[in-house]
């Protein structure tokens, strides 16, 4: 039995960069359970699992396109320091949780502060990178349409 659209898989996965740095892996904790086509995973990983059986591995390169989309400027901006609380010690590099006008709150990455700005980036830190995938398909939990 192959793995398809509407179908509830058990895999592991092991995910790194290009050079080899590892950014996740369920290998140290309970298996990934998800419904292929319910899109609640990026698009290369989901397509990559349709067409293995369980006990299947394989390794996938995914371009930006098929994971977290390309790195977009405009997601970069740059802010007043005042409206950043003071008692948050800033420094290059560390994560903010930020949160818009319309009460939705996101991480951003502080790329640079100085007296009077604080430049973020709010893109998905895997954004515009090329990920590696090593899966094994554990198992098809449940099969076809309802």
């Amino acid at each position: 039995m192959r793995a398809k659209t509407n179908d509830r898989v058990k895999v592991h996965y092991k995910g790194s960069l290009r050079d080899g740095t590892v950014f996740d892996s369920s290998l140290d904790r309970e298996p990934f359970v998800f419904v292929i086509g319910e899109g609640s995973v990026i698009p290369g990983f989901e397509k990559s699992v349709v067409g293995m059986c369980a006990g299947d591995t394989k390794t996938i390169t995914l371009p930006p396109e098929e994971g977290y989309g390309p790195h977009k400027e405009e997601l970069c901006a740059v802010v007043a320091r005042s409206r950043i609380p003071s008692t948050i010690n800033l420094r290059q590099g560390m994560k903010l949780e930020v949160q818009s006008s319309s009460g939705t709150s996101a991480q951003a990455l502080v790329l640079d502060v100085t007296d009077s700005d604080v430049t973020l980036d709010l893109n998905h830190p895997l954004a515009g990178k090329e990920l590696v995938f090593e899966l094994e398909l554990l198992e098809i939990l449940h099969n076809g349409t309802p």
